[in-house]
C-alpha cells in the first residue's frame, strides 16, 4: 500500500466542524479518503458532511474503527488532542496546526513513546498515496500514482518536487510533508526506512532546508548502504549566514544547520543532491 496511508485507512478529523476542519475535510471525502467521522466537542451526535460527529476521539473510534487522525485545531488545544488520539489508539495522527509551542510538542513527543502511535507535523501539510488516500492540505490535482517517495520539510517546495515528478511520467507512491518545526514526530529517518521496506517504492526524493541536524541523520543511514536511489534538494544555499528565516525549523546558529554543509553531507553518503528546485523532475527521470 505504499506507506502511511492507503484505501484501507479510515480517518477522522479531530476540529471537523471547523472552518479549516470543513474546508478540508470535504477536499479529503472528493479526493476519495475514507472519512468516517470527526471529533468537534460539545457537538457529538450532529452529522457533518455526512459523516458522524462526535465528542471524543474515542468515541470516534469506537463507533468507526478509525485508525488515522488529522488535526486541525487551534494551537493552544493541540497538544491535548494530539494526546488524545494517541490515548485513544490512533495509529497514525497528521497535526496540520502551526505554532504549537515547542514544550507542548515535546512533551507529546514524550508521551508518544509510551504508545505506539506515530506523529506526522506538527506545521505539515500531511500525506497523500496518490489515487487511494489524501490526509491533510495537499492538492490532490497535481499527484500522479507512481513509484517516487517524497520526504519533505517544506509545504510549498513539497508541491513543486510533486509536480516536476508528475510531469515527466513517474508519479508517487507517497508524498509526506514532515513538518517545518523545530520539533516534529515523523523524521527524515523514520521515512526513509518506511519507504526501503515498501516495495511499491523505486527511489526517493528528499526536500530539505536550513537549520536542525535532518538532512545530515538522513545521511548517515543513506551512507549505510541504503538500496534505494536519494535525489536530495537542499533549499536556502543562498541565504545569508546567522540570518534566521522561515519555519521554526530552518534557524541556523553560526555554522549549525548551514545548507551546504547538509548537501556536502548527503552527497558524500551517496544522494544525488540536485543544486536548483527547478531541476527536481528532469534529474529523477534522467537517473532512473
Amino acid at each position: 500500500m505504499s506507506i502511511l496511508v492507503g484505501r484501507d485507512s479510515r480517518v477522522i478529523v479531530q476540529g471537523f466542524t471547523g472552518k479549516e476542519g470543513s474546508f478540508h475535510a470535504q477536499r479529503m471525502i472528493e479526493y476519495g479518503t475514507r472519512l468516517v467521522g470527526g471529533v468537534s466537542p460539545g457537538k457529538g451526535g450532529r452529522r457533518h458532511l455526512g459523516r458522524p460527529v462526535f465528542d471524543t476521539v474515542r468515541q470516534a473510534r469506537a463507533a468507526s474503527g478509525a485508525d488515522v487522525s488529522v488535526l486541525f485545531v487551534p494551537p493552544f488545544a493541540a497538544a491535548d488532542a494530539i494526546m488524545e488520539a494517541a490515548e485513544a489508539g490512533i495509529s497514525l495522527i497528521v497535526a496540520v496546526t502551526e505554532g504549537i509551542p515547542v514544550l507542548d510538542v515535546l512533551r507529546v513527543r514524550a508521551f508518544l513513546r509510551r504508545t505506539s502511535s506515530l506523529l506526522i507535523g506538527p506545521n505539515t501539510p500531511g500525506v497523500i498515496t496518490p489515487g487511494r488516500a489524501k490526509v491533510g492540505i495537499m492538492p490532490g490535482s497535481i499527484h500522479r500514482p507512481g513509484r517516487i517517495g517524497i520526504l519533505s520539510r517544506s509545504g510549498t517546495l513539497t508541491y513543486e518536487a510533486v509536480r516536476q515528478i508528475s510531469d515527466v511520467g513517474l508519479g508517487q507512491s507517497t508524498a509526506v510533508g514532515i513538518g517545518g518545526d523545530a520539533v516534529t514526530g515523523l523524521s527524515f529517518v523514520d521515512g526513509l526506512k518506511l519507504f526501503r521496506a515498501d516495495p511499491e517504492t523505486d527511489a526517493v526524493v528528499l526536500i530539505g532546508e536550513i537549520g536542525g541536524t535532518a538532512e545530515e541523520d538522513a545521511a548517515r543511514l543513506i551512507r549505510d548502504r541504503y538500496p534505494k536511489p536519494v535525489f536530495a534538494y537542499i533549499a536556502g544555499l543562498t541565504s545569508p549566514p546567522e540570518r534566521r528565516m522561515g519555519h521554526a525549523g530552518a534557524i541556523i546558529e553560526g555554522r549549525a544547520g548551514r545548507a551546504g554543509d547538509k548537501a556536502r553531507a548527503l552527497s558524500e553518503a551517496g544522494a544525488i543532491v540536485i543544486p536548483l528546485p527547478s531541476e527536481i523532475g528532469a534529474t529523477v527521470a534522467a537517473r532512473l
